[in-house]
């Protein structure tokens, strides 16, 4: 069992950055690939970015690619996705998302743990 718990979520205007954290705890992070996804009002929860387990292998949706960067840290079961350059249609509720082998997948059927989510609104 994996429990997942996101912040650095907020309300900021549009060009600006904010550094999301997933921290986990439970069985040990470091086996797990982790992805972050998002879902707006009305619109189907989409992937934005995911790390495989080792941290060598970094994935990113078109939308945010060159904006958005995913890291971990496992010595301190973390993820961050660092957002930069914002947009208002970046505004959703962030999840992250565990899975239990080490590849990343961009489906969100893929993962079996989860976070609460952090609220990311961008203003224009």
């Amino acid at each position: 069992q994996v429990v997942l718990v996101e912040s650095g979520g907020g309300l900021v205007q549009s060009g600006d950055s904010l550094r999301l954290s997933c921290a986990a705890s439970g069985r040990t992070f470091n086996n797990y690939a982790t992805g972050w996804f998002r879902q707006a009002p009305g619109k189907e929860r989409e992937f934005v970015s995911g790390i495989s387990w080792t941290g060598r292998q970094t994935y990113y949706a078109d939308s945010v690619r060159g904006r958005f960067t995913i890291s971990r840290d496992n010595a301190k079961n973390t993820v961050y996705l660092q957002m930069n350059s914002l947009k208002p249609g970046d505004t959703a509720v962030y999840s992250c998302a565990a899975r239990t082998t080490a590849g990343v997948r961009t489906s969100s059927a893929d993962y079996a743990y989860w976070g609460q989510g952090t609220q990311v609104t961008v203003s224009s």
